[in-house]
């Protein structure tokens, strides 16, 4: 039930529901799920057990990134709830082992299009001063830089 980015079909994006979510934060697979040797990371897990305790249903909820190649789960995207006047803010994150080879872009940019084509008008997301790979990762969806501040660069689709 996942929907691959048109012309870009090396990932696709899947909603988590509550039980896939409970799985990965226990570290127990069902014999269907499949993930990467390094999924889940630190960073997956807290997003996953604020999902946990607060639900957000798909278009605005939390995603898993899957690569086609193989199949395996690779990391996550997932918008922080729906759009507040029309901007939806969203978070990424890879596993390591799949870094540095544009998948992340690829879910970047299904994302901004699941958020755009459901009533958002732009979406927002943010990365460490330091994160020169998220930034890249945000310019190459296509998103511009909004401001910095001494912690964190933001980013918005045009229209943010």
């Amino acid at each position: 039930m996942g929907a691959a980015v048109p012309g870009l079909a090396r990932v696709e994006l899947h909603p988590i529901g509550i039980d896939e979510a409970r799985r990965i934060l226990a570290g127990t697979p069902a014999p269907h799920d499949r993930w990467a040797p390094d999924y889940p990371f630190v960073d997956e897990l807290d997003v996953l057990r604020g999902f946990v305790e607060h639900p957000r249903d798909a278009p605005f909820g939390l995603y898993a990134i899957r690569r086609l190649a193989d199949g395996l789960l690779v990391g996550g995207i997932g918008f922080f709830g729906p759009p507040r006047d029309g901007v939806a803010e969203l978070g990424f994150g890879l596993v390591e082992s799949a870094r540095g080879r544009g998948f992340a872009r690829e879910a970047l940019t299904a994302a901004i299009r699941i958020a755009l084509s459901n009533g958002a008008t732009s979406v927002i997301a943010d990365a460490a001063i330091d994160n020169h790979a998220s930034h890249a990762t945000m310019r190459g969806a296509g998103m511009l830089e909004l401001r910095r501040d001494a912690e964190l660069v933001y980013f918005g689709t045009a229209s943010a």
